[in-house]
């Protein structure tokens, strides 16, 4: 990056890594700016003028506790009129503030949401981007099929609307499949002497969908989508990129526009540029069962449908951002769908091209936080070292009890930089509560000291450093494809089609909410590119994120890669143990694969031909993965035990040294004894909630464990930090704002 500006986890970095203590308890007790939270702030319906938003960012920024802002143009009634020159006048007033105050900025990269449309939706109505760039807007795939006889001459005309994928014949009864395309004439009439056999035709094409986004598969179309928005800020702002602006910020992106049947005109290519062979005879396989070849085809279709929509949206914007010295960071809609394949695609990849993987807590009832440790462990994957959540949107007038729960959760499972959605520039005119400033009583007296919470956990999270977890669960991405098919049953919407067996959103809960057991979801690609078995340990190597495993959980796992299957089994023989939840893997997800051997390998792990049997739990739940966890022979990093619930937890190494933040996100007080399998010389407990920095009753080293009592309430959380990172220079005084 060029002259790398830091967010607000980001500009003490090299200051804090420089000497052998990394934290404070000062700094710790009154975080400096630019560790507080940047909240979305709502521009919304109505005309936004300069000497308000002065007004308001300052009342946010010395009132609230804020850091600065994200600002949100939204509604037809906003004005003025979006990236005009009043547009970036008044913005440039709030560019301005920020900057006196010290505070930072996001660049949040549309009018209303989801980015890509320039406003055609939640915004002003008008189709910008498309009208800009009407080639470069999403594109579908469409079928087209119709049964013909054997053995007889077919002459028909096709009326094809988009570029021709695929043209295919399909002897339903043999597997058989014919390319048809040679015998397709430049008019577009198909002449066929069909064989024996009662034959399906079908004709695939691309076509443009309607929908004003961008098209996401398309490198080339998001820049343009760039060169409208971003460059226009850098261009009219860009003093404002010399420190203020920090990051820039995408919502809602996804892939279950176009009926869940998203494509782009060049897929083919890519295709055969990344497989080495010709898609064509293939395409029936993502609306049918072809055969043993299915589970195969729609990992490659799906996976490189996911690449594409990874690399073209998330990778360009970031990509852009680097260039400019600034983070990119957003996320999907409808993260919570655990079948993925037509909505993110695969929400780990969908983190990896990204500085700073997201997802989002918002109303509606949805499980977003059986995810978070799909995004955190995303970034834990591909080495990022920040992982961010927007959150609260939409959730109602929540109580403040309910907004230090939601935070401590997604904390303690690898979230370290909390976007709270939102202050509205209009508060009587709130679309999607709460509203989150100094005008609100629900939220007024307690928004500064909630803000500085927020802003001690930032402190401490919100740097570089390796995270610690025994567990590793195979994130089951190639299920996911295998068992996907276009136009499903649940509609585009929810993700189209439940897998069978699909249970690694339950696993992920029973772990951490009801085991006290952390974990990081190995990526397929990176099991296969960035981990080796060591020592009686699956080793994860990063630059920065070096993780070793001793258990290995596959969830639901029914279709798996040749190579991920080797090296799962090479880790049993080593001594990791293996646990199959739900079902056992059963078809290969390659193309030249085989079933039978998949069987075989897991017959044998399960028989204990080589080493200790492989366990298999039918039914997850607390009870039957406790027991199947006890049959690991090594010690857990931490373990909880008393009558008390177990605690959520993340443990972290920066600089060398050992960071435990543990949360209580249950309805009762938990007292528990946490015993930690790395020893310390000496550690300190730092409340996040006052700023204090204690020692711990009762702690003692037996057997080269640290032993010590914990007793937390219900929504309360606390570090538990290596004594020889922490500078003890004083508490900061009161008057520091929030304390």
């Amino acid at each position: 990056m060029k002259n790398t500006i830091c967010i607000a986890m980001l500009c003490l970095l090299a200051a804090c890594q420089s000497g052998s203590r990394s934290y404070s308890t000062r700094d710790f007790s009154c975080p400096g700016m630019e560790w507080r939270p940047i909240p979305l702030w709502f521009w919304n319906n109505t005309l936004v003028e300069g000497d308000e938003v002065e007004r308001q960012l300052e009342q946010m920024v010395v009132r609230d506790g804020y850091g600065g802002c994200a600002i949100l143009p939204f509604g037809g009634g906003f004005g003025p009129e979006y990236l005009s020159p009043g547009y970036f006048k008044v913005y440039g007033r709030a560019v301005e503030k920020a900057r006196e105050l010290g505070a930072h900025m996001s660049v949040y990269d549309e009018y209303g949401f989801p980015s890509g449309s320039m406003g055609a939706i939640n915004g002003s109505g008008v189709t910008t981007f498309m009208n800009n760039h009407p080639d470069h807007t999403v594109k579908r795939l469409d079928k087209t099929e119709f049964v013909v006889p054997g053995e007889t001459r077919l002459v028909r005309r096709l009326e094809l609307r988009g570029g021709l994928m695929s043209l295919v014949g399909w002897n339903r009864q043999t597997g058989e499949m014919v390319d048809l395309r040679p015998m397709l004439s430049g008019e577009g009439e198909l002449q066929w002497d069909v064989p024996r056999g009662e034959w399906t035709v079908m004709s695939f094409e691309c076509v443009r969908d309607g929908d004003p986004n961008v098209d996401y598969l398309s490198q080339e179309a998001v820049s343009l989508f760039i060169h409208d928005t971003h460059e226009a800020y850098l261009s009219h702002l860009p003093q404002a990129f010399q420190g203020t602006v920090v990051s820039t910020f995408f919502d809602e992106p996804t892939m279950y526009r176009a009926k869940g049947r998203m494509w782009t005109d060049d897929f083919n290519e890519r295709f055969e540029q990344a497989y080495g062979q010709s898609p064509e005879l293939l395409y029936p396989a993502l609306w049918y069962d072809i055969g043993p070849r299915t589970a195969a085809a729609r990992n490659l279709f799906f996976g490189l449908r996911s690449e594409l929509y990874a690399r073209g949206f998330m990778g360009t914007v970031d990509q852009w951002a680097r260039e400019h010295g600034i983070l990119a960071t957003g996320h999907q809609d409808q993260e919570e769908v655990a079948n993925p394949t037509s909505v993110a695609g695969d929400l780990m990849k969908a983190g990896k091209y990204l500085a700073m993987p997201g997802i989002d807590k918002i109303g509606g009832g949805r499980p977003t936080e059986d995810f978070y440790k799909v995004v955190s462990s995303s970034a834990n994957c591909w080495d990022k070292d920040f992982v961010m959540s927007e959150t609260y949107g939409a959730m109602g007038n929540i109580s403040v009890e309910t907004m230090y729960r939601v935070a401590i959760e997604q904390y303690t499972k690898g979230v370290n930089h909390l976007i709270p959605h939102a202050v509205w520039y209009d508060d009587r005119n709130v679309s999607f509560l709460p509203e989150l400033s100094w005008r609100n009583p629900l939220y007024s007296a307690d928004l500064p000291r909630f803000n500085r919470f927020l802003s001690r956990l930032n402190y401490i999270l919100a740097r570089p450093g390796r995270h610690v977890a025994d567990v590793a669960v195979l994130y089951p991405i190639q299920t996911q494809y295998a068992g996907h098919y276009l136009d499903g049953p649940l509609g585009y919407y929810a993700g189209g089609v439940a897998v069978p067996g699909t249970d690694y959103p339950l696993v992920s809960r029973l772990l951490t909410d009801s085991l006290g057991v952390d974990f990081t979801y190995l990526h397929p690609e990176v099991l296969d590119d960035r981990c080796t078995v060591a020592d009686g340990r699956l080793s994860m190597e990063n630059r920065v994120n070096r993780e070793q495993f001793s258990v290995i959980v596959l969830p639901g796992v029914d279709a798996i890669s040749a190579s991920n299957l080797q090296r799962v089994e090479e880790a049993w023989r080593a001594g990791v143990t293996i646990i199959f939840t739900t079902q056992t893997p059963s078809r290969s997800a390659d193309l030249d694969g085989d079933d039978e051997a998949v069987r075989q390998t897991v017959r044998r792990m399960l028989g204990g031909e080589g080493g200790r049997p492989a366990l298999f739990v039918p039914q997850p739940s607390a009870r039957s993965l406790s027991a199947a966890l006890a049959e690991r022979t090594d010690v857990p990093d931490v373990s909880f035990s008393g009558s008390g619930h177990p605690l959520n937890y993340l443990h972290k190494v920066v600089s060398g040294r050992d960071v435990y933040l543990f949360g209580n996100i249950g309805d009762a007080p938990s007292r528990v004894a946490v015993t930690l399998r790395r020893p310390m010389q000496g550690v300190l407990l730092l409340d996040p909630h006052t700023g204090q920095t204690t020692e711990p009753d009762r702690a003692s080293t037996v057997d080269g464990r640290l032993q010590l009592q914990l007793a937390l309430d219900p929504n309360c959380a606390v570090f538990l930090v290596d004594k020889r990172l922490v500078s003890e220079n004083g508490i900061a005084p009161d008057e520091c704002p929030g304390s």
